[in-house]
């Protein structure tokens, strides 16, 4: 705001990744922090933003969800449960800000070719076999989901509010 004048956009993209681990294996530590930076932080940049945005009169909010919060795989009980949170504080908020016309969306990305990809991989899931998961036959890109937002930030999304878009090549079919 202080360089700007006024927030038209926010992305809330920080995410980590978990390692696949049985639910019985991930620490309280581990749980804590997932949760923390994947779900925590996007409430607390919607609750710094949204006086901003009110204030002007609207804008839009982008949290970066996972098709593992809509249709989780073994071994990601804490990432699966903070970006499935993630889906459901976007739908809370499009509810409860849409009269400020503030519009509030996820973005589901599928694996995608990062350096944190192989991080998610485990015992029964390579990076390899991620690919052969998702019916257009590959990985997203970087450029998939920047398009998504690009899109979800636009004017050409002007009735889109609440939804969560999976960019996901098919695999939540």
């Amino acid at each position: 705001v202080e360089e700007y004048g006024r927030i038209d956009v926010l992305h809330n993209n920080a995410g980590i990744p978990q390692t696949a681990t049985p639910v019985e294996d991930v620490s309280e530590a581990t749980w804590d922090r997932i949760q923390n930076v994947n779900l925590k932080s996007a409430f607390l940049g919607a609750k710094y933003a949204v006086p901003e945005m009110r204030e002007q009169g609207g804008g839009v909010i982008l949290n970066t969800a996972s098709t593992a919060g809509i249709r989780p795989r073994t071994g990601l009980s804490a990432y699966a449960a903070s970006k499935g949170g993630m889906i459901t504080l976007t739908k809370q908020l499009a509810y409860e800000l849409a009269d400020h016309g503030i519009r509030v969306n996820a973005i589901c990305p599928v694996a995608t070719d990062t350096a944190m990809l192989p991080q998610f991989a485990g015992d029964d899931l390579s990076v390899e076999g991620m690919a052969d998961t998702i019916p257009l036959g590959r990985l997203a890109e970087p450029d998939d989901i920047a398009d998504a937002a690009v899109f979800l930030a636009s004017e050409s999304a002007a009735m889109i509010t609440g939804t969560a878009l999976e960019v996901d090549g098919g695999r939540d079919i």
